[in-house]
């Protein structure tokens, strides 16, 4: 019997494992439509989340297709690009970023990953200058902790979030934001009626993204789940959270929305069951 147990315990772990390995590669373009009278002109948009030097076949090439097909009026990165464990390298992403800068409008604003290697200068030394520099010698709008124009209507801001954002909770109560973080941050949200987006990694500070004004949040962070089970959501989170609602999908309060994406790669705890890989695809309408 417990041989028979074994054994079953065994080659549900071997399907479980050969179906991880596929939906990792198994690239998903999901679609959100997004409707607000701030918006003046009809604009789709893709955002990037959390590839972690994951590629889609070689250099990436199913990923840039997928993008190239959508042609759209800009890309947006959320962060986790890299993975930065000791020295860290830089070769997906800036292969990719240079492809996609050479075609469309692109906005990168800073994960836990890419900030770890400014708040860990001793051992990356001035590896974040370099990697912002290439950025920006590509023609990408870095947003640490600023703002940019897309178009009259638009308005991205990217927000550093500080290490304590990102400690690990485990069945502890995570670190709150004080009233005017981010206003200290990043200064006002827009003013002039533009439509503001906001670039900020962790989805746990909804509250907050909406009370400074973010009409839409892009967030991501938490691998969907790392294991999503239907009715459940999401299993874990990289900070050790369980079964967090906002793993992934779309929230609102009131009209602001947040969008919180599955990501595009893993680190550490490389398993994706019923959580492939999500690029996706904003309509921005005008109107409501």
């Amino acid at each position: 019997m417990w041989k028979r147990a074994a054994a079953a315990a065994g080659g549900l772990g071997l399907i479980c494992l050969a179906r991880s390995q596929y939906e990792r590669k198994a690239l998903s373009v999901e679609t959100v439509e997004i409707r607000s009278d701030k918006i003046r002109s009809d604009k789709t948009l893709v955002f990037l989340s959390d590839l972690h030097d994951n590629e889609f076949g070689p250099d990436n090439v199913r990923l840039k297709e997928a993008i190239d097909k959508i042609h759209p009026d800009g890309v947006l990165s959320g962060g986790d690009i890299i993975v930065t464990k000791g020295r860290t390298s830089l070769r997906v992403a800036l292969s990719l970023f240079s492809y996609l800068t050479a075609r469309y409008p692109v906005y990168c604003a800073n994960g836990n990953h890419e900030s770890r290697m400014r708040w860990k200068r001793k051992t990356y030394g001035g590896q974040y200058e370099r990697y912002q520099k290439a950025l920006r010698d590509m023609g990408a709008v870095c947003l640490e902790d600023s703002s940019a124009m897309l178009g009259e209507d638009i308005r991205i801001t990217g927000v550093d979030l500080g290490e304590k954002f990102y400690k690990k909770i485990f069945f502890g109560r995570p670190v709150s934001m004080e009233r005017g973080y981010l206003e200290k941050k990043v200064g006002k949200a827009g003013e002039q009626g533009e439509f503001q987006i906001l670039l900020a990694h962790s989805p746990l500070y909804f509250d907050a993204y909406a009370r400074w004004g973010a009409d839409l949040t892009l967030s991501g962070h938490y691998h969907g789940g790392t294991i999503r089970i239907p009715g459940l959501g999401g299993v874990m989170t990289p900070q050790y959270q369980f079964f967090l609602p906002q793993c992934a999908g779309t929230f609102r309060k009131g009209e602001k929305t947040m969008v919180v994406s599955r990501g595009l790669g893993t680190h550490s705890i490389n398993i994706r069951l019923n959580n492939r890989p999500q690029l996706v695809v904003l309509r921005l309408r005008s109107g409501k």
